[in-house]
């Protein structure tokens, strides 16, 4: 054989061994760099402008730390929960994502048992749930979720234009309950009518001591204060009759608009089209301090519920690893860094340091920048634990305190982990929610007249399935509370 022949023969043979030797490299990791893998992660709202920025800053940190990647891929805030059970079901290989119909998925085996992973890669991050978090994301005992430590609790206020108090000289004092509201409702509206005195849409709720197994779209409900033990339908309460009477009252009188049962209008935060409207408000919103800082005006508001640690305030924000992810140690890991690293949060909610923010008092706190601005961020509730974040320089120690006093005090929800199993009652559900469709924006929006509308919709409930939905949940509640005493 010739001697170039020979030399590219084996020159050949070497670029093969190459190619082989590669390609097998290649397959330590599904996805990244070499021996560096990169996690996909699914999160619901809008891609910020700046993301391969805030998402180069965070990888900094993930591969010095963990020695991995993020990818996050977003999906709108209406095509989330259509998307998510696509991926889902599909079998699609994703490794982190925000939890979409939690029980359900969890239940169907979508999503993978945390239950001993989060103590072992993430104790940092677990150690620092609040315990309402733990138990409220709980699965049949098991916990496949890692919660967004922020809002634990919730209470609902009323919520004042200051511009207003202020030009007519009108005192919200001793407001505690829609029943108080009347007398400053009354004299606002006959200085002002053309402003909306209490503005509201189709999707207003009515603020009560009740939490709900099902959401508060169906009647079913738990008195957080004062019936903890039974399911019952919210509407046929007398505390929540007094309360509709009230908002018809309002309503008749012309403090609410007369399509508030059908409206989409906006009636902006940061505008004077209003007067007083409906917030919720947790511990990082530090009071009025987010509100005010969100409408770029003086609001003050006033507790109308007591703080409570509801089902939905700890399922507000979870993230799961998917059963189907190669990575499911490594996720978590990933995750524990990013709820509790200053420097990825701080990165990722306000933007690039000395763009978007500086450190100030020893970096006990962060100005904001000119850098700072929407869309060029992402939001604090469903990023990472809100207590690692730096504070902004207009909160004050006093207001710290005060976030941590009352989280310990709120009112823990009786149904913290009951995850209604509704597989018996199906079509009875989606009777009731027929039913509810047609009555709850009248009734909540003070339009429809409680004591005449609530006996007709009891009965279409009746029919519809009610007793049988009722029963089952009552029969399944009592074995959930029996377990956890």
């Amino acid at each position: 054989m010739k001697k170039w022949v020979k030399y590219l023969f084996g020159l050949v043979l070497l670029l093969s061994v190459s190619v082989v030797a590669v390609a097998c490299g290649n397959k330590k990791s599904s996805s990244g760099d070499g021996d560096t893998p990169t996690l996909l992660m699914y999160q619901i709202g809008d891609k910020p402008k700046n993301y391969d920025t805030l998402i180069a800053n965070t990888n900094k940190v993930l591969e010095k730390k963990v020695h991995a990647k993020l990818k996050i891929q977003y999906i709108g805030w209406g095509d989330y929960a259509k998307k998510m059970p696509v991926i889902v079901s599909s079998g699609e290989n994703y490794d982190i994502a925000k939890a979409d119909n939690y029980a359900v998925n969890a239940q169907k085996g979508a999503y993978t048992d945390l239950t001993e992973m989060l103590p072992k890669y993430a104790p940092k991050a677990y150690k620092n749930l609040d315990p309402a978090y733990i138990k409220g994301n709980k699965v049949d005992g098991k916990l496949y979720a890692f919660p967004v430590n922020g809002n634990v609790y919730a209470k609902q206020v009323i919520t004042f234009n200051k511009k207003y108090l202020d030009k007519y000289n009108l005192s919200i004092d001793d407001i505690k309950s829609y029943d108080d509201l009347e007398a400053v409702f009354a004299k606002f509206h006959k200085e002002n009518p053309k402003v909306q005195t209490f503005s509201m849409g189709q999707t207003f709720r009515a603020a009560s001591d009740f939490d709900y197994p099902l959401t508060d779209v169906y009647p079913f409900a738990v008195d957080v204060v004062d019936g903890r033990d039974k399911i019952v339908n919210q509407y046929d309460s007398e505390k929540m009759k007094g309360i509709l009477r009230t908002l018809h009252k309002y309503y008749q009188e012309g403090y609410i608009a007369k399509d508030a049962a059908t409206s989409v209008t906006d009636y902006p935060i940061s505008g004077n089209t209003w007067f007083a409207r409906q917030e919720t408000q947790g511990p990082f919103d530090y009071g009025d301090n987010l509100l005010t800082i969100t409408a770029g005006q003086p609001l003050v508001s006033k507790a109308v519920t007591p703080a409570i640690k509801s089902a939905a305030q700890a399922q507000m924000c979870s993230f799961v690893v998917s059963s189907s992810s190669k990575h499911k140690e490594l996720a978590v890991k990933v995750l524990e860094e990013i709820n509790t690293s200053p420097e990825i949060l701080n990165g990722l909610v306000y933007g690039p340091e000395g763009e978007a923010y500086k450190y100030v008092d020893d970096k006990k706190r962060v100005k904001l920048l000119k850098g700072y601005k929407e869309k060029y961020h992402v939001s604090a509730w469903n990023t990472g634990d809100n207590s690692v974040i730096t504070p902004t320089e207009n909160v004050t120690d006093e207001m710290i305190e005060t976030r941590v006093s009352d989280t310990k005090d709120a009112i823990d929800s009786p149904i913290l982990g009951f995850q209604f199993k509704t597989d018996k009652v199906k079509t009875e559900l989606t009777n009731i929610s027929n039913v509810m469709n047609k009555y709850i924006s009248g009734l909540n929006t003070g339009t429809s007249d409680p004591d005449k509308v609530i006996p007709k919709m009891d009965k279409e409930l009746k029919d519809a399935g009610f007793d049988k939905v009722q029963k089952e949940m009552q029969k399944q509640y009592d074995a959930f509370l029996k377990d956890n005493k």
